[in-house]
C-alpha cells in the first residue's frame, strides 16, 4: 500500500471515562440530591462539545449510586457523551461507600469498563458523598489502591455538607488537595461543573505540558493546581451565608 495512503488514514480516538460515584443514602435527601442531579444534567452539553472536539480522545461518562449496596447508572458500561441522557436519581438508605470502591475496582479493567479497542486513558474519578460509610470500607480501598486505572486517574472528592468524612475522602483520592466541600447548593453545583468539566478536558489530552523544571507533571498534579485557585473563585462569587442543609 502507498505510504501516501497509510499516512493520511485517520487515528482511532482513545476514550476517556469520567466516572461518578454518588452517595444516595438517606441524608443526601432533599436539596443535596437535587442538587447533585441538576448539575450534572446541566454539564452533559458541555461534555458533548468538548468530545466532538477532541481530536485525542472520546469522552464516556460511567455513574454509580451508592446506599444500601451499589447501583450502577450506566449498567452496560461507559456511554458515549454524545448520547448520555441523566435520569434523576433519589436518595435513602445507608452509606456502603466500601461497596462502592469494591465494584469501582472490578470495573476498572480491560475486560470491564475499560476494554475500548483503540485504547483508553486513564480515568476522572468523582465521588460525592455527605457522610460517614456505613460498612467495612478500609480494606476495599486498599485494594482498589492496587489498581493501576485508579493509580493513574484524576481523583476528586467532594464532601456535602459539613458532616461528610472529610479524612476517608482524603485516603480515598490521596491528596487533601483533592477533598473540595460544598456548604449549599450553590457551591456545590459550581464544583460539580467545574471538576467535571475541566478534568475530562485534562485528562482526555494526549500528554501534560513540561513545567519550568523540565519535568513533565502528573495530570492529577495539572489539575490540582486549577482546582485550588477555582475554588476559592467560586466561594469569593457564592453568597454567603448559614449552611442551607443544617
Amino acid at each position: 500500500m502507498p505510504e501516501s495512503i497509510l499516512s493520511s488514514a485517520p487515528v482511532p480516538r482513545k476514550t476517556m471515562v469520567l466516572f461518578f460515584l454518588i452517595d444516595t443514602s438517606g441524608s443526601m435527601f432533599g436539596t443535596k440530591i437535587g442538587s447533585v442531579n441538576n448539575a450534572i444534567e446541566e454539564i452533559i452539553p458541555d461534555l458533548k462539545k468538548m468530545s466532538e472536539a477532541n481530536p485525542d480522545a472520546e469522552i464516556k461518562v460511567a455513574a454509580m449510586e451508592f446506599s444500601n449496596g451499589i447501583k450502577w447508572v450506566t449498567p452496560d458500561g461507559p456511554v458515549s457523551a454524545d448520547v448520555f441522557r441523566w435520569e434523576p436519581i433519589e436518595a435513602m438508605g445507608v452509606t456502603d461507600l466500601g461497596a462502592a470502591f469494591t465494584e469501582l475496582r472490578e470495573k476498572l479493567s480491560k475486560t470491564a469498563f475499560m476494554q475500548e479497542a483503540a485504547g483508553s486513558y486513564a480515568p476522572v474519578i468523582f465521588l460525592m458523598t455527605d457522610g460517614e460509610p456505613t460498612d467495612e470500607w478500609q480494606k476495599p480501598l486498599e485494594e482498589l489502591s492496587e489498581n493501576k486505572w485508579f493509580v493513574h486517574a484524576i481523583k476528586v472528592a467532594l464532601a456535602v455538607g459539613d458532616d461528610a468524612n472529610e479524612e476517608v475522602l482524603r485516603k480515598f483520592t490521596g491528596n487533601e488537595n483533592s477533598v473540595v466541600k460544598a456548604t449549599n447548593s450553590e457551591l456545590l453545583k459550581k464544583m460539580i461543573k467545574f471538576v467535571s468539566v475541566r478534568s475530562s478536558q485534562v485528562a482526555s489530552r494526549s500528554a501534560a505540558a513540561v513545567a519550568d523544571n523540565g519535568l513533565k507533571p502528573s495530570k492529577q498534579e495539572e489539575f490540582l493546581d486549577e482546582l485550588k485557585t477555582a475554588v476559592e473563585e467560586m466561594r469569593n462569587e457564592t453568597s454567603v451565608g448559614d449552611d442551607e442543609w443544617d
